[in-house]
């Protein structure tokens, strides 16, 4: 976003719209990810939006509009809600109940290694230009899909779209506590580099660094937590998770010291992957040997997610738009993860 700015692509406040309509794409794709797995199947469709994704990089080569720009991020989101619904619930059924966290948290190590992979390529890629950092992308992208290509476990049957997990009380808050998570996240995912180089004039090779070490936190957070959660409860440590994340976004509203922007950075990066892993967990506890009903559960915590990631990208762009004050941006983010700590502890045991 930084360098969208900078290169005069696009201003700060469209850069942060085009981030938004990412974020919209991803709820669009959890939406429909069922859909389009029944209709066809599911290792065509996470092949299918794999090839996708690498093609919208490509096509962000060239600046030729804002709408064109927008339609195409919007389209990479859509396909990363699509692999995030299908992905999981394709393999975790294969995996002993008691290593469940293990296993979930190395799934989401990949996104923590994409984080990590773009924090490192971008910086050296926009060296050469803009063009060049995209069509770069679209091609690791393309390489890695051709990877992949044979990785994807064989169909399993795919439940109706209209089928829809128990309605418990804790369950219903555990979606709700996802998509305030995911309003927590926002700050960072969205506006964190842009902060630290614009914001505190810092420059972009140290907002770059940041998201490198968000990338590390992104990378080694899901097994660390999927592990904790084996051994302690995957309720008790995503109560721990909300708590420790309010404090790491609420803090830099308040200050800019560098230790606490190193901390925020990796902190807030090994949650991105971290609370996918600990709600996933938590789901299936509260839906048992049902694998129907755990991945239609599944979706859903995922569209709660894409709910209140794409709510607070384009609420928080709005807000900033109008404010120019990114410690605002933090204070509402922090609060958000308080309510979810709080909902939890009236709702996270009732049936």
């Amino acid at each position: 976003m930084p360098a969208l700015v900078s290169g005069e692509w696009f201003t700060a406040s469209q850069a942060a719209y085009l981030g938004a309509a990412n974020l919209a794409g991803y709820l669009a794709g959890a939406v429909l990810a069922r859909t389009l797995a029944a209709r066809t199947s599911t290792r065509f469709a996470l092949r299918g939006c794999m090839l996708l994704a690498s093609l919208a990089f490509l096509a962000c080569a060239q600046p030729w509009s804002f709408a064109w720009f927008a339609f195409w991020r919007f389209l990479a989101g859509a396909m990363g809600g699509v692999l995030m619904v299908l992905a999981a619930p394709a393999v975790l059924p294969n995996v002993p109940a008691n290593r469940l966290g293990l296993a979930g948290g190395l799934i989401f190590t990949g996104v923590g290694l994409g984080i990590a992979l773009s924090g490192t390529v971008v910086p050296f890629t926009l060296s050469w230009g803009l063009t060049e950092t995209w069509v770069t992308l679209g091609l690791l992208s393309a390489i890695l899909t051709i990877v992949a290509w044979n990785g994807w476990p064989s169909d399993a049957a795919v439940a109706p779209v209209s089928a829809r997990p128990p309605s418990r009380l804790a369950l219903k808050s555990l979606y709700l506590e996802y998509g305030l998570n995911a309003f927590g996240l926002v700050p960072h995912m969205v506006f964190w580099v842009i902060f630290i180089a614009r914001g505190l004039d810092l420059g972009l090779a140290v907002g770059a660094l940041h998201w490198v070490l968000f990338g590390i936190g992104a990378l080694l957070g899901p097994v660390t937590a999927g592990y904790l959660a084996d051994r302690f409860g995957f309720l008790a440590v995503l109560r721990w998770g909300y708590l420790i994340q309010a404090g790491f976004v609420g803090i830099m509203a308040f200050s800019d010291q560098l230790w606490t922007i190193v901390l925020s950075s990796l902190i807030m990066g090994a949650f991105v992957p971290v609370c996918t892993t600990l709600v996933l967990g938590r789901l299936r506890e509260l839906i048992p040997n049902d694998p129907d009903a755990q991945t239609g559960g599944w979706r859903w915590a995922t569209i709660a997610f894409a709910v209140g990631q794409a709510g607070g990208a384009y609420g928080l762009s709005f807000l900033f738009d109008r404010q120019g004050d990114y410690g605002l941006l933090f204070a509402v983010g922090g609060s958000a993860l308080i309510l979810a700590l709080a909902l939890n502890f009236l709702l996270g045991r009732r049936v």
